[in-house]
């Protein structure tokens, strides 16, 4: 059946708070901040909300280099209580990106708070950019972030992850059905094919001036920023499939007839794929897919994969 939810991307650019500020006073400013800027997507009841990378880190050049990491340890889990109770209050998810120090753990991570204030999960950055790590003394993580929200599966990726190809292939055949990526660079193409090689959705939180947006898994953009708002919503629904259109042509065009607005048929153009999506409440895109034998997209080039090896063999 339909499986919709809201997704919204909340940015902003860092707090130029001046060196006069003390630490104190600095966390008391971002918590008040970050409540602001996701107060403008609450009256759209979002799912989930997801935040740029190291979303309360003032702007070093205004509030010290030297004086970041300090804020970091004094700062602790301030913010990311606030955040929980927000997500309590509204019943919502929230992905907090942030720099993050606990004893010996020094890392940068995202933190999935669920509905009810509490933490499902989290992701540590795997690919650090160098500086991270010599300079910010913060370690590697070595996990993929694959967590089970009330809504599906979610996967992360922060910033510098995204150019790292051995990452995104740890994710291919996990069922995840939507990646997150919080950051501070935008990523350009490669959003586009993260989403459309796993199948996934994309919701990503970018420092401006660079947009945040929220993508199909055929890596079309759905919804954007813009240059005079920071945040974004879209309503996407997690019961689809995605099929090639070699010899579903007729089936498409049956099962589209037997369902009418039941069911949506998404051509991008370009592809040669298209998504399906179940929008009757009686339907899914696994049953749509037993009734009409529908092939998977990625069953479809593993059978052509299949095919070429054997007639290779067979030819040799």
């Amino acid at each position: 059946m339909a499986r919709p939810i809201t997704v919204s991307c909340v940015s902003a650019p860092r707090l130029p708070l001046d060196r006069s500020i003390s630490i104190d006073r600095a966390i008391e400013f971002e918590v008040a901040h970050w409540q602001d800027r996701i107060e403008t997507v609450l009256p759209h009841t979002p799912d989930l909300i997801v935040l740029p990378e190291a979303a309360d880190r003032p702007e070093p050049d205004t509030f010290g280099r030297e004086r970041i990491m300090n804020y970091i340890e004094a700062r602790g889990s301030v913010v990311r209580d606030s955040l929980a109770r927000i997500a309590q209050e509204n019943k919502c998810n929230i992905a907090y990106s942030a720099q993050w120090i606990d004893g010996d753990v020094r890392v940068n991570r995202t933190q999935y708070i669920d509905r009810g204030g509490a933490i499902a999960g989290c992701y540590d950055k795997n690919h650090l950019v160098i500086d991270e790590h010599d300079e910010n003394r913060l370690d590697y993580g070595t996990e993929t972030g694959i967590v089970d929200l009330d809504f599906g599966r979610v996967g992360t990726a922060i910033c510098f992850d995204l150019n790292f190809d051995e990452l995104r292939r740890r994710y291919e055949g996990t069922g995840v059905e939507l990646m997150v990526f919080n950051s501070e660079y935008h990523g350009g193409l490669m959003q586009n094919y993260w989403a459309y090689s796993l199948r996934a959705y994309f919701a990503g939180a970018i420092r401006p001036p660079a947009p945040s947006a929220i993508l199909s898994p055929q890596g079309e953009i759905l919804a954007e920023t813009t240059n005079y708002f920071s945040e974004v919503t879209a309503d996407i629904n997690l019961d689809y499939v995605l099929v090639h259109l070699d010899g579903h042509w007729e089936k498409l065009a049956a099962m589209q007839a037997k369902y009418r607005d039941g069911v949506r048929v998404h051509d991008p153009g370009r592809l040669g794929s298209v998504m399906v999506t179940a929008v009757d409440h009686g339907l899914t895109a696994a049953s749509l897919c037993a009734e009409f034998e529908l092939e998977r997209l990625d069953d479809y080039l593993d059978r052509s994969r299949a095919h070429r090896a054997e007639t290779i063999t067979n030819n040799g």
